[in-house]
């Protein structure tokens, strides 16, 4: 069984790896060959030709953005139109269901099958072998890809490829949402004169203990932002969960105002900082009462 992976970035690459480490042939694909060759070491092999993925009995896409995803593999340039029939794609990025279930027709017209598969979490708790991967899909389709999702991480069958996509979105609303209401708080005792690691100590003991508190929190406080979730797409998260509640009439109010801040944040240039770079964020307010740079 051949394996193609596509996507080798901060969540790919180690999800790569362990399929090559665990034995598995696989195949990375990136547009820079040394990325492709260091996403599978000595186990794997790499290429910088997305034609190559079709020979694959089984791609992996973990990419950026759902419409990365969608030139991907679908459409007369897509990998659809290569793959055999027999094959499965199953797709790791956080994209929207709408998009996800699209997908799947295509490619079950095409006699692929189609397996949702998004992640969770860090690319170190992935680097560990402990991901959560949302899986949807065909009962079938899912028994068949599980023991290569259990080399990779933790997959949990969530039922529906649309849950699968939802779920992602869910916890990554109310996650940003919290580190947005984090940030305002964390400004707003550095202006009250607490100094930022008494601060910390204070809410750890307090309700407002949180994860995004316990792990973005010390960031905040000593101002280091290095990326380990890109602020650009925690904002592109958040917009893709929004709009899906929209579509679906469930009233959002507050996960709608923390986009915003996002937004103003990824329009004042810190889209390749850290989320927690969110705390940043210029508070100049317009008329309206949003943050300067909200789109």
């Amino acid at each position: 069984m051949k394996i193609g992976f596509w996507g080798v970035g901060l969540m790919g690459a180690p999800l790569a790896r362990r399929l090559a480490e665990a034995g598995y042939a696989v195949l990375a694909c990136s547009r820079e060959m040394s990325k492709a060759m260091s996403a599978v070491g000595q186990k794997g092999t790499a290429t910088t030709r997305r034609e190559d993925l079709a020979e694959c009995d089984i791609l992996f896409t973990c990419l950026a953005l759902p419409e990365h995803v969608r030139c991907a593999v679908a459409g007369p340039a897509g990998l659809y139109g290569r793959m055999a029939s027999g094959s499965m794609h199953v797709e790791c990025s956080t994209i929207d269901p709408a998009l996800a279930e699209s997908l799947e027709k295509e490619a079950a017209a095409r006699g692929i099958a189609y397996v949702q598969a998004t992640l969770g979490k860090t690319p170190q708790v992935a680097a560990r072998g402990e991901a959560p991967m949302f899986v949807g899909g065909k009962t079938a389709d899912k028994a068949r890809i599980w023991p290569v999702l259990e080399a990779m991480g933790l997959p949990v069958d969530v039922g529906s490829i649309r849950a699968s996509c939802a779920v992602k979105l869910v916890s990554n609303l109310v996650g940003m949402t919290n580190l947005a209401v984090l940030a305002e708080g964390m400004r707003l005792g550095r202006e009250a004169g607490l100094p930022q690691d008494l601060l910390l100590r204070i809410l750890m003991d307090s309700g407002a203990r949180s994860f995004q508190l316990e792990n973005r929190g010390p960031m905040m406080a000593q101002g280091d932002f290095t990326p380990r979730f890109l602020l650009r797409l925690a904002h592109k998260d958040m917009r893709l969960g929004c709009e899906m509640a929209r579509q679906q009439r469930v009233f959002c109010p507050i996960m709608e105002e923390a986009r915003t801040a996002y937004a103003a944040a990824e329009a004042q240039g810190l889209g390749e900082k850290d989320c927690a770079a969110v705390s940043e964020l210029a508070l100049t307010m317009r008329e309206t009462g949003k943050p300067e740079g909200e789109g």
